[in-house]
């Protein structure tokens, strides 16, 4: 059972919806690192996506939150590896903190291919 008041993922109408994947391990502590933190916010997603059935290749939209703006540059080179062309929409954010001391948090929306 999920320990917070809201879905980890969701699904409406052919669309998945992904709460914020924080750059934590399996234990739930931040991992350190900057490729490290980009890694495993990366794996959070994924596991979330396949809670609903879903996959990186359904992601139509991303949202980085990132609590150093300096990390864009690791940032694409981590996306062009995480997703294949065409790849999805993506904003990111810089924030002055993440739960957990987490440094990196992936928001996204899917859409269900048929």
């Amino acid at each position: 059972m999920n320990a917070h008041p809201y879905s980890p993922a969701f699904v409406a109408g052919g669309f998945g919806f992904v709460s914020g994947a924080l750059s934590v391990d399996e234990s739930g502590t931040a991992v350190p690192g900057r490729s490290e933190a980009l890694v495993a916010a990366g794996a959070r997603l994924a596991e979330r996506l396949e809670s609903v059935g879903m996959s990186l290749a359904d992601v139509v939209k991303t949202t980085y939150f990132v609590t150093d703006v300096t990390l864009r540059d690791e940032a694409n080179l981590h996306y062009e590896l995480l997703f294949e062309n065409p790849r999805p929409a993506r904003s990111f954010v810089e924030v002055a903190a993440l739960p957990y001391g987490a440094s990196v948090e992936i928001e996204a929306i899917a859409h269900r291919r048929s």
